[in-house]
């Protein structure tokens, strides 16, 4: 059994000022007993306008964000999955928004770059990531203390294949910055539905509230079992969501309902 810890921020467009409030979070869920930590989308920065992201992206392997992500890894001694940052791609006018992952010492282990690219369009509300985010190439999943850890972001929930890539996955991650409207419509349900269908944990932290651009994202950020039940949850603002991940709980559920030996289309 381990604690994990989802990260609720309401990120700004300043990165160092987002870097130091998820520093402080990293440090408090690890004080908290924390062993695998989480943040959300976008928790380096919340820009003022989609190329803001541009601006701030780092080469691979090297930048402060990335600096911070290794140095609050190794500094707390937890395992990080770090939400979402800008990376270098091909396109000078687009980034790639990969979600990192580093090991308690502050060693790299995985990189995720998300591959469905948001895009809605109602009333005043206009989105699509692909402006400047060039998608990545397919799922990632690792091997960890925890057990076999699988990485998405946010828009991927709507997308159930993505989460049937690997046939035995502890627990998915899905760091998230829903927007108010579609969270409250779908958020809960999709988190639940990947939960339910792949018999296991989901940890998705989140951005939640009212950003300086005048956006406001859903929150909610949550743990879920892999029966769907959500084991903690927090509605809005920044704070930290912290639940057990149990292995003996998700045998007990997949010796009870054997979906995953029971597929018949792969």
């Amino acid at each position: 059994m381990a604690r994990v810890a989802a990260i609720q921020m309401v990120s700004a467009p300043e990165v160092a000022l987002n870097l130091a409030a998820a520093g402080r979070l990293v440090a408090q869920a690890a004080a908290e007993g924390a062993r695998l930590v989480a943040l959300p989308e976008y928790f380096c920065m919340l820009g003022g306008h989609e190329t803001d992201k541009v601006k701030a992206r780092e080469r691979d392997g090297s930048g402060p964000i990335q600096d911070f992500l290794a140095g609050a890894a190794s500094r707390s001694r937890v395992w990080l999955v770090g939400g979402t940052l800008p990376l270098e791609c091909g396109d000078p006018a687009r980034v790639r928004s990969a979600c990192l992952v580093y090991d308690d010492a502050g060693r790299r282990v995985a990189r995720y770059d998300k591959v469905h690219l948001f895009v809605f369009r109602s009333g005043n509300e206009s989105y699509d990531e692909s402006r400047t985010i060039e998608p990545g190439e397919g799922p990632v999943a690792i091997e960890s203390p925890f057990g076999r850890l699988g990485l998405s972001v946010c828009y991927d929930l709507r997308f159930p294949e993505l989460y049937r890539s690997f046939d035995r996955i502890a627990a998915w991650f899905a760091p998230s910055a829903f927007t108010a409207s579609t969270g409250a419509a779908h958020w809960e349900t999709l988190l639940r539905a990947r939960a339910i269908e792949n018999l296991c944990y989901v940890i998705a932290p989140a951005q939640g509230g009212v950003h300086a651009n005048g956006r406001r994202t859903h929150g909610h950020s949550m743990i879920v079992d892999p029966w769907g039940a959500v084991l903690a949850e927090r509605p809005e603002g920044e704070g930290i969501v912290l639940a057990e991940i149990d292995a003996a709980r998700l045998a007990e559920v997949r010796q009870s309902l054997p979906a995953l030996d029971n597929r018949k289309i792969a």
